[in-house]
């Protein structure tokens, strides 16, 4: 298709105009997925304070691993 070809194509076109309906759109629906991960974090945060709590001053160190080349 060349250039003109395309211009006559959309030539009569008018778009449509679309207003926003909550009911069909799921206008609530953001606010309901904020309070969800505002709830995840308060939840994460109280995991993460009961296992820094239950660990107490303990400080763990790994040893290097071991591979089959090292002499």
């Amino acid at each position: 298709m060349s250039k003109e070809d395309k211009k006559d194509i959309f030539a009569d076109y008018k778009p449509e105009i679309v207003e926003y309906d909550p009911e069909i759109d799921g206008g609530e629906e953001h606010k309901i997925r904020n309070e969800h991960l505002d709830h995840k974090e308060d939840a994460l945060e109280k995991i993460r304070k009961a296992k820094a709590k239950a660990k107490g001053n303990q400080t763990t160190f790994r040893q290097n691993i071991r591979t089959e080349n090292e002499k």
